[in-house]
């Protein structure tokens, strides 16, 4: 696979503390490169590097020649007033598309991202779907090299699915940060971690995250081993070096450098093994109360559209619900009528005598112009927390904030550390019911491990609103499906929800392909007798070509392939061919689609 991009000894700080020096990745062909690390490591503004948005302070970025690039952000925003159309319009231009290509690139990206309406109001949309405009947006212009910055957030399940969809057979090479890991276990043929742990500052494994944490595991224990044995010689060096060794003899001298470059490398290696996590421990009030919170024949509608109706459920002591379904479906709506924020229009929620709600809002409402030491302690310098008075200080360690960072405001601090002030918040105060909306976004792999932990030790209940597939599975015991038509089923886990989702995605598949003569079965008269045959074998002819693009990218990945140039040429010609045969199928889908209207 030929390299596109190659990054030498960058080196980024802001202020006296170094993000990352020295380090040094490569992007080549058809690789999908995950890249993990904890909260401020530099995992965004290494993107950043690389794409060239940013300079680093040493070190440098070539790239192949006329490769080109696309950059996905965190948070996708547009101008006011301007429609999806023109969003693509604009993003065809800039990438310098012929006016003979345009309508065919536009009508393929906008269909296979899933849009059906292109005039509508681009800043209007919701968060996900403002998310896959900014992906067609920089697909569109057919990039060399993806960069995607937390893709998964904000895109519910089903959107997530469709991007790992669509980076699986994707022809171009991409780099992702993202702390999703079914995410990344599913997408990436790489997984890259930058973490001052290694001496590189960065680890890179082949293969998915189930096999990076292997190899990183047996990098470790390594590492750890070599520790030991340091430890061991240091002190024996030092012990020598207490008795006052005759510097005079050259074998002396040589023996007292060596004992300083040993003491020296277990003092690097110990600063590098310190490794610091978020402390999240949730407070549970003393009730002995088993039934909380009960929902009876519940039914909401927003804007005259149901979201669901005869929705039942108990919360009891132990009980946590995950809630799963599309955007817009009323997973938030459901955590407000809990809170009572809402009122149903039928059906009752009864909660026990002076139930203690605890509430984490997705939308982090954290005043910016705060200082970090307001937004934890309020106006004080101490916080109670289980009946004990804790320092401020001590109280932003717990949730690795530094000293110096107690005064910079709010504005100043990333998204993942937004989300821990929130967290930060929510522990001090106690509760028998956690309801929680999409608290994992920016969280690093690390704190969203506490997390867990945390959630799955509360006594009491909680209601988690999450588009981390890992963490339903690892939380919930009790998975509440809203499929956005008014239905509602529970289920025992996120593996049996989607099963019921693909279940009725055929079932509505299966309803248009009714027995020939049926009203409902015959095609547009739009279309001609053999362009009906065409579109009714499309959707399978696609499939093939999709699983023999897959084959040819797994045989690039074999190493006896790699290592035979010619078998090499061979597989990537066939790959190429069978994408562009791809391409085809899909501007003829769009040209048919259109006919039917």
């Amino acid at each position: 696979m030929a390299l596109l991009l190659n990054a030498r000894d960058l080196s980024k700080s802001y202020g006296s503390d170094p993000l990352f020096r020295n380090l040094t990745l490569n992007i080549s062909e058809g690789e999908r490169i995950g890249v993990i690390g904890p909260n401020g490591s530099g995992k965004s503004t290494l993107l950043e590097l690389l794409a060239g948005r940013k300079q680093p302070d040493s070190g440098e970025v070539a790239l192949r020649k006329n490769t080109r690039l696309a950059y996905v952000e965190q948070d996708s925003r547009f101008p006011p007033k301007e429609t999806v159309r023109e969003v693509i319009r604009r993003a065809l231009e800039r990438g310098g598309v012929s006016e003979e290509e345009k309508d065919s690139r536009e009508a393929e990206t906008l269909g296979r991202a899933g849009f059906a309406d292109l005039d509508v109001e681009a800043a209007a949309l919701s968060g996900g779907w403002r998310k896959r405009l900014a992906l067609a947006e920089a697909l569109v212009a057919d990039p060399d090299i993806l960069f995607l910055d937390e893709p998964t957030n904000h895109l519910d399940l089903a959107g997530i699915q469709w991007l790992e969809k669509l980076l699986q057979g994707a022809r171009f090479a991409c780099l992702v940060v993202s702390h999703d890991r079914y995410f990344l276990e599913n997408v990436a043929t790489d997984v890259a971690e930058i973490n001052k742990t290694y001496p590189d500052g960065i680890l890179r494994v082949r293969g998915n995250y189930s096999t990076f944490l292997e190899k990183k595991g047996d990098f470790l224990a390594a590492q750890a081993k070599r520790q030991d044995v340091l430890e061991n010689r240091v002190k024996i060096e030092m012990e020598w070096l207490r008795r006052g060794p005759k510097a005079r003899a050259t074998k002396a001298k040589a023996r007292i450098d060596n004992a300083h470059a040993l003491i020296g490398e277990l003092a690097d290696l110990n600063n590098r093994s310190r490794t610091a996590t978020a402390d999240i421990d949730f407070q549970a009030s003393e009730r002995k109360t088993k039934r909380l919170i009960e929902v009876i024949g519940l039914r909401y509608a927003f804007d005259e559209r149901l979201l669901f109706d005869g929705l039942q459920f108990v919360l009891t002591a132990g009980t946590r619900i995950g809630l799963v379904g599309p955007n817009g479906s009323g997973k938030t709506t459901l955590l407000r009528l809990l809170r009572g924020e809402l009122k149903p229009l039928s059906g009752e929620i009864k909660q026990a005598n002076a139930l203690k709600v605890v509430y984490f809002d997705q939308n982090r409402p954290l005043n910016p112009d705060l200082t970090l030491r307001q937004a934890l302690a309020g106006g004080g310098d101490s916080v109670i927390y289980r009946e004990r008075v804790i320092h401020v200080a001590s109280w932003a360690s717990r949730f690795l904030f530094a000293n110096e960072q107690l005064n910079q405001p709010v504005s100043r601090l990333s998204g993942g550390e937004r989300a821990r002030v929130l967290i930060a918040n929510l522990m001090l105060e106690s509760a028998d019911v956690l309801l929680l909306d999409e608290p994992t976004n920016d969280l690093d792999i690390p704190t969203l491990e506490i997390l867990e932990e945390s959630l799955v030790e509360f006594p009491g209940s909680l209601v988690l609103v999450t588009h981390d597939r890992y963490l339903l599975d690892r939380v919930s015991t009790t998975v509440v499906g809203l499929d956005g038509e008014g239905k509602a089923e529970l289920f025992a886990d996120y593996s049996q929800w989607q099963a019921w989702v693909d279940k009725k995605g055929s079932k509505a598949k299966s309803s248009t392909n009714t027995p020939k003569g049926s009203a409902e079965a015959k095609q547009p008269k739009k279309l001609s007798y053999l362009e009906n045959r065409e579109w009714e074998g499309m959707e399978a002819r696609i499939a093939d070509v999709e699983q023999g693009v897959a084959h040819w990218r797994a045989q690039l990945e074999e190493q006896d392939v790699l290592r035979d140039p010619k078998r090499l040429a061979e597989c990537f010609s066939k790959m190429e061919s069978a994408q562009s045969d791809l391409e085809s199928l899909y501007a003829r889908w769009m040209e048919l689609q259109e006919k039917i209207g």
